[in-house]
Parts: C-alpha cells; structure tokens; sequence
C-alpha cells in the first residue's frame, strides 16, 4: 500500500509544455502524493507541538485578559437654577439636560491613546491564522488530485469511484471549515470593537467592561479549539486516504474492498 503513495520525482513534468492542462494535471498529481505521504504526517506533529506550548495550557483564564486603557471619568454634576432669572431659557436648558443624558459621555480623545487589542490573543491568531490557510491551500490540492484520478463514465464496477467521490466530500467539507475559521476570527474582532466603543461611549457601565473579557477568554478557548481541529483533520484525511489508497488510484480494479 505505501508503494502506491511513491512519488515519482518530475514525472513527466518537464515534458509537458508549462500552460497546458497535461501540466496541470501532473503537477497535481505529483504534488497530492507527496502531501499524503509526507506533509500531512509532518503537519499533524508540529500543530500537536503548538497546543504543548505554556500559551495555550493557560488555566487561569484571568491572564489573558487585558487593560481596556479606559479609565471611568468623574461624574458630571448637573445644576438647575430656581431663581427665576433664566427664564425662557429654562425649557431649552431642560431639553439640552435630557438629549445629554440618553447620547451617554462624549469622548472626543482617549486620554491614554489609541485602544489596543488584546495583544496575547493577537499573537495567537496570527500563528493560527497562516495553518488555516495552509490547510485550505492543501486539501485543494489533493481534492483536485483525486478528483483527476476518477475515471470517465461507465456501467458496473463503480465502487471504487463511490470512494473516491466520498473522499472528495470529505476534502471539501475539510475546506468549509477551515474558511469558517477566518470567519470566526473575523467576527471576534467586529464584536469586540462594538463593545470597547460602548465603553468608550458608556464608561460607567461595567457590564460592557465585563463582557469584553468574557469574549476575549471565550475566543482564547476557541483558538485552541481550532488549533486541535486542524490537527484532527490531518489526522483524518492521512488516515481515510491511506486506508483507501488503492481504489483511490485504482478504482476500477477487479478486487472489491470496502470504504473504511
């Protein structure tokens, strides 16, 4: 079985002018084989590395929290004049007091500077960030490896093409998630933002103080989350190919195995 997984060094590569749909397709096929049998197997190791690693076995979750940089000013207080000599203004004055108190305290300047991320995050996400992606950039390549591998149409004998069609699902299920990742990311950030600029707006509120914390300690348990995904998926696909690497190369043979 793992003499099907050899890798035949520029097969027929240079023979095939550069452009060409025949080039193409033996890029594929020679780069697939190599992810299988090489890549996939180094790539499970390192991320199982990574979530070793003391910032990501952080069990008091109060760590990672970070300064809002947002300090609560004092109170404003507010005086009404009784003595009669405002007049016609007393009405305009009212009206100004109410507006004032549902717009919430303008801040027009932080007093300590620009609002930062939470920086032990950040630095996760741009490690997590680029193996999402690779992620992606491989399963495609060896989605399009098997995908080239499925014979044209016929009658009878299509077990082995029912297994190269269900792993192509796989692949491609593989994929959504891992672009649901960036998403997740994304959408930290957005959420976020919203809710340091309430702070800003409504800096005596401490609910909104606390739930900045409460979604910075959730996306740090995501982001391992994500990382020990990653790592299962690569496991994963090593294993379903490996197990069915013959039908996948040979799927109309004349021996009948099953999908494992």
């Amino acid at each position: 079985m793992a003499s099907l997984l050899k890798v035949d060094p520029e097969v027929k590569l240079k023979r095939e002018p550069l452009g060409t749909v025949s080039h193409h397709r033996l890029f594929f096929l020679s780069q697939a084989e190599d992810l299988v049998a090489n890549f996939f197997p180094k790539k499970l190791l390192e991320l199982d590395g990574f979530l070793k690693e003391p910032i990501l076995n952080i069990h008091d979750l109060t760590q990672i929290h970070s300064d809002m940089n947002l300090p609560v000013p004092d109170p404003i207080l507010l005086t009404n004049s009784h003595d009669g000599l405002d007049g016609p203004n007393m009405k305009k004055r009212k009206l100004e007091d109410r507006e004032e108190t549902f717009q919430g305290t303008k801040v027009f300047v932080m007093p300590n500077g620009m609002l930062k991320s939470n920086q032990q995050l950040v630095d996760i996400i741009e490690k997590v960030k680029p193996e999402i992606r690779l992620l992606i950039e491989k399963c495609n390549t060896v989605k399009m490896w098997v995908q080239l591998l499925i014979p044209r149409i016929e009658d009878g004998n299509n077990f082995g093409v029912s297994i190269q069609e269900e792993t192509v699902a796989e692949l491609r299920t593989v994929e959504s998630e891992a672009a649901s990742y960036l998403d997740q990311i994304s959408r930290y950030y957005i959420t976020r933002a919203k809710l340091v600029s309430k702070i800003a707006k409504y800096p005596h509120v401490e609910d909104y103080r606390r739930t900045v914390t409460e979604i910075d300690e959730k996306e740090y348990i995501s982001l391992r989350l994500i990382i020990s995904e990653l790592r299962n998926q690569y496991v994963t696909l090593h294993d379903m190919i490996l197990k069915n690497i013959e039908k996948i190369k040979r799927p109309r043979s004349s021996n009948a195995e099953t999908l494992y």
